[in-house]
C-alpha cells in the first residue's frame, strides 16, 4: 500500500495552522509567513527526532501535530539562543 503524501499546498496551510498554534502556545508574536516556516520545518524536525525514537506520524493529523511539536522547539530553542528561556 502507497502512502498518502501531502501537496505544497496543504504543507502551507497545516504548517501555517501548526507555527500558529505554537505561537498561541509559547505565546511568540511572529508573523504569518514565520508561523508558515515554523510549521514546515518544525514538521521536519519533529518528524526525525520523533523517528529516531521509533514514532511514526503520518496523515494530516501527524503532519499537524509534528509542526506543533516542532515549531515549539524551534521556539524554545531560538529563546535558549537569544537568553529569555
Amino acid at each position: 500500500m502507497q502512502e498518502a503524501e501531502i501537496g505544497w499546498i496543504a504543507a502551507i496551510i497545516i504548517g501555517g495552522l501548526a507555527g500558529w498554534l505554537a505561537e498561541m502556545f509559547m505565546k511568540s508574536g511572529t508573523g504569518i509567513l514565520m508561523n508558515i516556516v515554523l510549521g514546515i520545518v518544525g514538521a521536519a524536525l519533529a518528524n526525525w527526532l520523533l523517528g529516531l525514537l521509533g514514532i511514526a506520524l503520518g496523515g494530516w493529523i501527524g503532519y499537524l501535530v509534528a509542526g506543533f511539536i516542532g515549531a515549539c522547539i524551534i521556539i524554545a530553542l531560538w529563546r535558549a539562543i537569544r537568553g529569555r528561556l
